[in-house]
């Protein structure tokens, strides 16, 4: 299996439930695989059992949040909408050079296809820049959003791991913390 298979599988694989722990468990399966796997004579190198490496590998893979193939996705959907639109607009300016060549004639006409094909140029690469310009915004504020729930998510874990070693130290419970509210994200075009 590739690191490309790999992505893929995770980029259309079905969303599951969010399960840090699981993936955090199998990785330090993975890493006592290794420290304990027996040297090799007169060499730094050791011999481990490659598919029981991968295996434990496949499964923390499997076990990420959903969050990481949603930003994937969309990152892999931005790359797409852009690749699609830039086509377009070369199109657009091909179309409009061949249309300004072909009307080579007469004085007028040679002006009023300078005109249009200008025009026809600096339509298609406005809307190819108005297109390329809502993409990212529509990019940034989806990542936002994604930032703030991995922010919480985040906050969420360090509160259950500083409560589960203050549990041990003492019986005392500790107040969950706030949590702030964005009402707005950053606009780059709004300044």
């Amino acid at each position: 299996m590739t690191d490309q298979d790999t992505g893929d599988s995770l980029a259309e694989a079905p969303p599951s439930a969010y399960r840090p722990l699981e993936a955090e468990e199998i990785l330090r399966a993975a890493i006592d695989l290794i420290e304990r796997a027996r040297p090799m004579p007169m060499s730094a190198s050791s011999i481990i059992n490659k598919n029981e490496v991968l295996e434990l590998l496949n499964a923390a893979v499997q076990s990420l949040p959903d969050e990481f193939r949603a930003a994937r996705w969309l990152l892999k959907e931005r790359d797409d909408f852009l690749a699609r639109v830039q086509g377009e607009g070369d199109l657009l300016i091909a179309r409009a050079r061949d249309t300004a060549q072909r009307m080579v004639q007469r004085t007028e006409l040679v002006k009023e296809a300078n005109d249009h094909a200008r025009r026809v140029v600096s339509e298609a690469e406005q809307e190819a820049r108005d297109l390329r310009l809502k993409t990212e915004d529509w990019c940034d504020q989806e990542l936002g959003r994604l930032e703030v729930v991995l922010e919480r998510i985040s906050r969420s874990v360090a509160f259950g791991r500083s409560r589960m070693q203050g549990a041990t130290q003492s019986q005392e419970p500790t107040p969950q913390p706030q949590v702030p509210q964005r009402d707005e994200f950053f606009d780059q075009d709004r300044e």
